[in-house]
């Protein structure tokens, strides 16, 4: 019967009559090892908590009545001073005279999981009311704030909500704008602008602001727009941002917004780029060169990936626009997006506003110049002229020689003057390291020739 016990139970007890414990059984070493007390010739009730021990008492009185009792739990405390919740059930197996046993269901994991189901609920609750306050802020700031702002659906531009800046720019209140069409109530050209606007926002994420005017031109706005995701679903914010007519053709001196036009229409390519040589900006003669059609594509993306060598020609400029604020007449080559290359000269200059520098570059389309030129200087013939009529005078080996010695001296001349004498870029656009080009220097005598010319470009430091 006690190896019946302890694979039915958790615990259990033989009982006399008057309750006192006879013999004790435990189903795990754990249980065992938590609760092994010297408990046998003491009362039963006695060996749990003070506020569980009617419970037993009661039990006990029940099996005089009925030889199998009703479940009660009792808590006993262990060696470690936790409690530990058990379930009783007293089976009493002949008359009032014999023993009892009482099997017990140890309620730890149940408790535990009673304990963590109530954690996770009043987290939830934290969380459900965390959310309700920052809901309750946001409806707040959205009614409360005086810009205009809506939100759209993004797939049908269908006006999803509107606060009251919006319906009062619009001329209708908010719960009349929910459910309409956005763009609505802008002229034509507006409604193009607007259109646009939000087709980039769903294709790329953003878009440039855009301005749009009313149908009775009362009013003309700054339109920007963002694209939210929640879950499965695409909205769009929209912000009106009401521009004041009389500053619509004000907001830069006349003189000013033509110098802008004229640059955004300039037959030559102009770029602007951060700090980083990453491209803001780039007017259309550049899309050109390079195979693109919108400027989206290009912004945010290295000037390199076009311009030059990679990581050689834009590092070379970018180090010397930190040092000089100016570049001019930089020989290379703009690669097209389809693999097409067209000879360039670029001059560039720094924009210091507040800590970060912006670079624009100016990159004009030389292949047609370059061309059209002659094919080789006379000094260039010269020496071609007295290498071909020392041929069978001279061994080819020498030849060979010297003719490399005369290339290299050359490209070095021609890097250098390419790089204002700047010995450190001009050894990036050789490929070379630092040192060699030192040595190469004073081996051809070229370090005399160009200390006579002062270098345009400082060198960056090391």
């Amino acid at each position: 019967m006690a190896a019946v016990l302890e694979g039915v139970a958790d615990i259990a007890f033989v009982l006399d009559p008057a309750g006192l414990i006879q013999e004790i059984s435990f189903g795990s070493d754990e249980l065992r090892n938590e609760l092994d007390a010297d408990w046998i010739g003491q009362s039963w009730p006695e060996t749990v908590s003070l506020d569980t021990r009617p419970n037993l008492e009661s039990l006990l009185d029940e099996s005089r009545q009925q030889r199998l009792t009703r479940w009660r739990q009792a808590t006993h405390r262990g060696r470690r001073g936790v409690e530990i919740p058990v379930q009783y059930r007293l089976l009493r197996l002949q008359d009032e005279a014999s023993a009892i046993i009482a099997v017990g269901r140890s309620l730890q994991g149940f408790v535990a999981l009673q304990q963590q189901l109530i954690e996770a609920q009043q987290a939830l609750e934290r969380d459900y009311w965390r959310y309700r306050q920052i809901e309750t802020r946001y409806r707040l700031l959205f009614r409360m704030v005086a810009e205009a702002i809506l939100i759209l659906d993004a797939p049908t531009q269908r006006i999803v909500e509107a606060n009251p800046a919006a319906g009062q720019r619009l001329g209708e209140t908010p719960a009349r704008l929910v459910g309409r069409h956005f763009p609505e109530g802008f002229d034509t050209e507006g409604t193009q602008a607007i259109n646009g606007l939000l087709a980039g926002v769903r294709t790329a994420g953003r878009a440039d602001d855009v301005r749009a005017r009313l149908n009775d031109g009362s009013e003309t706005f700054l339109v920007s727009a963002s694209l939210l995701r929640q879950e499965t679903a695409s909205f769009i914010l929209v912000r009106l941002i009401p521009i004041p007519n009389d500053s619509v053709g004000s907001t830069l001196p006349e003189i000013k917004t033509r110098y802008l036009q004229l640059l955004e229409h300039a037959p030559d390519a102009v770029v602007v780029t951060d700090a980083e040589g990453r491209i803001l900006t780039a007017n259309p003669t550049f899309l050109s060169l390079i195979e693109l059609a919108a400027e989206q594509q290009v912004r945010g993306e290295p000037l390199e990936r076009w311009l030059g060598r990679p990581g050689v020609d834009v590092h070379v400029l970018l180090a010397n626009l930190r040092q000089d604020t100016k570049v001019r007449l930089f020989a290379t080559i703009l690669r097209g997006e389809y693999g097409s290359t067209t000879e360039v000269e670029v001059s560039a200059t720094a924009i210091r506003t507040g800590e970060r520098p912006y670079f624009g570059f100016f990159i004009r389309d030389v292949g047609r110049r370059l061309h059209a030129e002659p094919p080789a200087t006379p000094d260039q013939s010269r020496w071609l002229d007295q290498l071909t009529e020392r041929v069978g005078r001279v061994p080819l080996k020498e030849l060979v020689r010297e003719s490399t010695d005369t290339i290299e001296r050359l490209c070095i001349e021609t890097a250098l003057k390419l790089t204002g004498d700047n010995r450190a870029s001009a050894a990036e656009l050789l490929g070379l390291s630092r040192q060699s080009l030192y040595v190469k220097i004073d081996r051809y005598g070229l370090a005399a020739d160009h200390a006579e010319h002062p270098a345009e470009m400082p060198a960056p430091e090391s």
